[in-house]
């Protein structure tokens, strides 16, 4: 069985669009079968995405990972014109149209996309880190991108993630207070946590 956060090259391609509206602006998306949220904008990458919106703490590098077709950092880049944002994915279908998608908005001399399985081809360190984690792919890889996240952002810089209370938020929480010494709910709506926490 595909799931979205492997590859799978022998998989037949359905072209479809993820509609959405953020800020009165309307979006739409490529996407496709074998992406995460394949046909519509998932209910925690939505709220993810308005909780940053407002923030003027994420700095100037911002790191999307587990990107899929780039909702949540190519939004926030065409919102944020001063942010430098690099989408990542082990998916090489869902980068493909992460590119498509950032030709779209003309986003693509703004922002860079890469294959990386979690951070192993991510260099340098960041202001902000942003994930929707897949959790499906188990704790193994989850925490690993909550872990990494202490190598990869600089002094003060934060990671922030969205969880589902149902697929563990508090233990997620518990996990980030033990990493990091502190975490901040900064959005609950049903059922999906926002989190942050700072280095």
């Amino acid at each position: 069985m595909s799931h979205y956060f492997i590859n799978d090259d022998n998989l037949a391609s359905k072209p479809r669009k993820v509609d959405f509206q953020i800020n009165g602006v309307d979006f739409s998306l490529d996407s496709d079968i074998g992406v995460f949220s394949k046909s519509e904008l998932d209910k925690g990458s939505e709220l993810l995405i308005k909780t940053l919106l407002p923030l003027n703490s994420l700095g100037g590098n911002l790191l999307d990972l587990g990107c899929g077709i780039g909702v949540i950092g190519l939004t926030l880049a065409y919102f944020h014109p001063g942010l430098n944002v690099l989408l990542s994915d082990v998916n090489t279908r869902a980068l493909s149209l992460c590119n498509a998608n950032a030709e779209k908005l003309r986003l693509s001399q703004r922002v860079t996309i890469l294959q990386s399985d979690i951070y192993t081809e991510i260099e340098g360190k960041f202001d902000s880190i942003v994930s929707n984690p897949p959790i499906r792919a188990g704790k193994k890889v989850t925490y690993e991108i909550y872990r990494g996240a202490l190598e990869h952002l600089i002094d003060g810089g934060s990671l922030y993630i969205v969880v589902r209370k149902q697929q563990g938020a508090l233990s997620v929480k518990d996990n980030l207070e033990e990493l990091f010494g502190n975490v901040t709910v900064l959005a609950r709506e049903k059922g999906y946590y926002i989190l942050k926490a700072t280095k």
